[in-house]
């Protein structure tokens, strides 16, 4: 005998929004049961319709705003609460900074159970056109006879109808319905499944992720297209070693390249390397982690997670000594040319899984006056509890992600000694829910 699913209630619904939950959702209690409300605010009244239910909790989305939050604003995106790519440009920009430090602040105290001395002012800069790093997908849609290039919608799989996008760089969110027309007239659409987004400091590179090989009508095409638009395009037919350029023909894979004119570096990469997506707010960054640390003409810094040699070489020019660690070894063959290129003799660099609880490495032993943690979402819990920090004094960890940050903290300071000094936000990934922030931990 088959089991019957429950059924969704069907209709309007009211809810009172209690918070905010991470990922940008409200938070309301419907008899005694959480509820995630999409597009609803804080101290809002909503109407809203069921998507789901589970065994803990609902999930819904707003469809009638009746008392609106002082929050609230209109979203300057046509496509907003659609297009998944944003879930909070209906929210102004300096409210959506205070939810986001709220939401740290209040992790580290529940999660870390620690509070910190200081809270820095935010690093904040454009909050429109500056993304430059993005994978927009594609499909050829055979009902619609229509082609979709963008992000995902915010409740289904489905890509989203996009004609532009305001937070990608301009070279390509002003241009959405351009790369619609044109590639909706490839003979090969139907196998077209992805285009990755790379814009340096003076080029966009595109990277297309083509199943088959293409005809040469629709190489003469992208050719033409990448021509008038001034794009640098390359073809991806397997995997990432598959990467060959199309236009210009003579262009190496490790074109691109972004300065931190502050720090006197340059940094060449791929275009489907990790790199920051916000430029403005990378060089802040960059600065203030230098500020927070000191590094020390006579001290050697651990950078882990290191990746391109983002913090590494800046580092480099104040300390003694900088060793670097990263897990993609091809992320540190391109540190170690960057290092080269610009004479940067005093960084050592060494591959490793640091995510690894086991990992036994030479490296580890040494004796790091400042260490600099850039992990990724999953953290640093392996690495910190690894580490002896027998002379260290100072530790400077950027976050991409609050809730480990706080675990992590919590494991510094209440198993390793340090005290959390300073912590704060910074507005990498404006209209959206993610938090980058930095914390200082001193002796």
């Amino acid at each position: 005998m088959s089991r019957r699913h429950k059924s969704i209630p069907v209709g309007h619904f009211p809810a009172q929004i209690d918070s905010l939950s991470h990922d940008g959702r409200g938070i309301a209690h419907i008899n005694g049961k959480t509820t995630f409300i999409s597009g609803s605010l804080p101290n809002e009244t909503v109407n809203f319709r069921y998507i789901s239910q589970q065994k803990r909790f609902d999930e819904g989305i707003t469809v009638e705003v009746v008392t609106p939050s002082p929050m609230r604003i209109t979203a300057r995106c046509a496509h907003f609460g659609v297009c998944g790519g944003c879930s909070l440009q209906h929210v102004a920009a300096a409210d959506q900074i205070a939810l986001k430090q709220a939401m740290l602040l209040e992790l580290l105290e529940h999660v870390g159970k620690v509070q910190a001395e200081e809270i820095a002012p935010p690093l904040q800069a454009e909050i429109w056109g500056y993304r430059r790093k993005a994978r927009l997908g594609v499909k050829y849609v055979q009902k619609k006879q229509s082609l979709l290039v963008g992000f995902r919608e915010q409740q289904s799989g489905f890509l989203a109808e996009l004609s532009r996008c305001e937070v990608l760089h301009p070279s390509v969110g002003e241009r959405i319905q351009i790369f619609r027309d044109v590639f909706e007239t490839l003979q090969a659409r139907e196998s077209i499944a992805q285009i990755e987004v790379a814009v340096d400091d003076t080029h966009t590179a595109l990277v297309i992720r083509n199943m088959v090989a293409l005809p040469a009508a629709d190489l003469q095409i992208l050719r033409d297209f990448a021509k008038q638009y001034e794009f640098h395009v390359f073809l991806q037919p397997k995997g990432i070693d598959s990467v060959t350029p199309l236009y210009p023909e003579n262009q190496p894979v490790l074109g691109l390249r972004y300065e931190l004119p502050e720090q006197g570096v340059s940094f060449q990469f791929a275009p489907s390397d990790f790199t920051q997506v916000n430029a403005p707010i990378n060089r802040l960054m960059v600065a203030q982690a230098l500020a927070w640390l000191e590094p020390q003409a006579d001290e050697t810094v651990l950078d882990l997670f290191c990746g391109l040699g983002n913090f590494t070489l800046p580092l480099a020019k104040r300390a003694a000594n900088v060793v670097g660690v990263e897990g993609d070894a091809g992320l540190l063959a391109r540190a170690e040319m960057n290092a080269h290129a610009q004479d940067i003799r005093n960084v050592y660099y060494y591959t490793a899984n640091l995510a690894d609880p086991k990992l036994q490495q030479a490296w580890m032993p040494g004796r790091y006056q400042k260490i600099l943690l850039d992990p990724p979402r999953s953290g640093a819990a392996e690495i910190i509890q690894a580490l002896p920090f027998k002379d260290t004094q100072r530790i400077v960890y950027v976050s991409c992600n609050p809730a480990t940050l706080a675990r992590d903290a919590g494991i510094l300071v209440h198993e390793k000694g340090f005290r959390l000094k300073r912590v704060g936000v910074m507005d990498m990934f404006p209209h959206t829910a993610h938090v980058e922030s930095m914390a200082l931990f001193e002796r």
